[in-house]
């Protein structure tokens, strides 16, 4: 299935479960990240930076707000192999995506780096659909749920924009360091815009 045709169907699935549970927030957001990485594929090399700042911005603010909300809660549910597994693949992209910051955007192996990336990310999105939500969906209630969605949308406003490989992986390292690396990360953007 291509990269929308995926965004669609997670857009979908979010759409029949109950407005603000976590799993609803992380599915329209994997939609947006699977169309992000679509329109940074599309574009012509020249123009692709734009849309890989916005995509890397996407994919650091996203992934450390799983680690700091949502891993510990799936370490119980889901169990401990299967957080391991998911922190283990977010550090990972945090340092391809370190890698592809230094990177000229307009070259053949950024373009590799992409696609590469691209399936990655969308392989751990569908381990995370087919084992970590469904742990979630059936240890919680949807007041719980939406708990935690709220806390995954609280700790994105606070979250590094840019990858951190050293703090990637780690929901407690996300939890200490990450504020503090949100706060340069967001000034180093603001000199930049």
């Amino acid at each position: 299935m291509s990269l929308m045709g995926e965004a669609d169907n997670e857009r979908a699935r979010a759409e029949r479960l109950p407005e603000g549970s976590v799993i609803a927030v992380l599915l329209a957001q994997h939609a947006r990240i699977r169309e992000q990485f679509a329109a940074v594929q599309v574009a012509p090399p020249a123009q692709r930076q734009e849309p890989f700042d916005r995509l890397r911005e996407m994919l650091a603010v996203h992934e450390a707000a799983e680690e700091i909300v949502v891993r510990p809660v799936s370490r119980k549910d889901a169990g401990a192999q299967i957080a391991a597994a998911r922190n283990d693949e977010e550090k990972q992209a945090a340092k391809v995506l370190a890698e592809m910051e230094g990177m000229d955007s307009s070259s053949d192996e950024f373009a590799a780096r992409l696609n590469a990336l691209a399936a990655a990310v969308s392989e751990h999105a569908e381990h995370e659909e087919t084992e970590e939500f469904p742990a979630l969906q059936n240890a919680h209630t949807d007041q719980e749920l939406a708990a935690l969605g709220e806390k995954l949308l609280k700790a994105e406003r606070t979250a590094p924009t840019h990858p951190h490989p050293s703090t990637a992986g780690s929901p407690m390292a996300q939890r200490v360091a990450g504020p503090f690396a949100a706060m340069l990360d967001r000034a180093r953007d603001s000199y930049r815009s």
